[in-house]
């Protein structure tokens, strides 16, 4: 059963909220109005009772997004999800469905799992050809300033888009668990931060060619191959080892002519990756009304 339904379709020509319903452990506020008010778009906020989720708790929420209508999903602060108590798991699944012509942005803040705490989350998406939606998916190590990094013991989240009548267009699954041979804190090794962001659709290819662009540009400055010095035919392993950068990304495309972009991050600071989604989502401003996470 649902704790969180929200059904958004065209009312007198605007995107409007016609069902709106949450309950413990979700609370889902909808503003009347968020940025400009030329913009027509509805922004959906989703909040957890304390400040955060608890062992145990299930959250499973529901979106209807109408033909031609714009929505935005997002959270006031970062998911905080709190020590699992006799290891049990805390669960959030979301189920959307977005219209033809339509948008839906799917931008929180990232997630942080506190030490021992075990979080799994699922969110499915079933689109049209012409469907548009932004994906953010991110977690952070932890408290790192009290000490904690990569200290929990489970996390799990998986992304599936499916297309009209069933057909299968994306699936990503990320898992990260603590393992008796190597823990995350080690497999992580300094970065704090992972993401990934999808966006699909139409209205978004300008940002896709614009953000595939980007990345390559910056990655390949980051990993040039040094010119070898002439007569020199071997280097000491110092000179040979890049530093690691602070900042990776990659792009690639998916689905039928190239449809939709998935961008991965591995970062070392949570500030880096809101920059360059303020960067790269900065063009969501013309159907959002403002720009995510300014």
């Amino acid at each position: 059963m649902e704790t969180g339904i929200v059904v958004v379709e065209k009312v007198g020509g605007k995107s409007t909220v016609t069902r709106c319903f949450s309950k413990y452990p979700v609370k889902l506020i909808v503003p009347n109005k968020v940025g400009s008010s030329k913009t027509d778009a509805v922004w959906i906020y989703t909040l957890s009772y304390g400040g955060g989720i608890v062992s145990g708790d299930r959250i499973s929420l529901s979106i209807g997004v109408g033909d031609g209508c714009t929505a935005a999903v997002t959270t006031q602060a970062s998911t905080k999800v709190y020590k699992s108590v006799d290891s049990k798991c805390s669960e959030q699944a979301l189920e959307a469905r977005i219209g033809r012509n339509a948008l839906l942005a799917i931008i929180p803040d990232p997630v942080t799992c506190y030490s021992t705490a075990r979080y799994s989350q699922k969110q499915v998406f079933r689109v049209f050809s012409d469907s548009n939606l932004v994906i953010v998916d991110w977690i952070t190590s932890g408290r790192h300033e009290r000490g904690e990094k990569w200290e929990f013991e489970l996390y799990k989240s998986t992304n599936q888009i499916v297309l009209e009548e069933g057909q299968p267009l994306f699936l990503d699954s990320v898992l990260l668990e603590q393992g008796s041979a190597c823990s995350i804190a080690e497999r992580m090794q300094e970065y704090h931060v992972i993401a990934m962001v999808i966006m699909l659709g139409p209205k978004l290819k300008h940002v896709q060619n614009q953000v595939q662009e980007e990345v390559k540009k910056m990655m390949s400055r980051h990993f040039r191959v040094p010119t070898p010095t002439p007569g020199r035919y071997m280097r000491s392993e110092s000179q040979s080892d890049a530093t690691r950068p602070a900042f990776v990304a990659s792009c690639s495309a998916f689905g039928p002519q190239a449809i939709g972009v998935v961008v991965r991050i591995a970062a070392v600071t949570t500030e880096s990756v809101y920059m360059f989604l303020r960067h790269h989502l900065a063009t969501l401003e013309l159907f959002l009304g403002v720009t995510p996470y300014q």
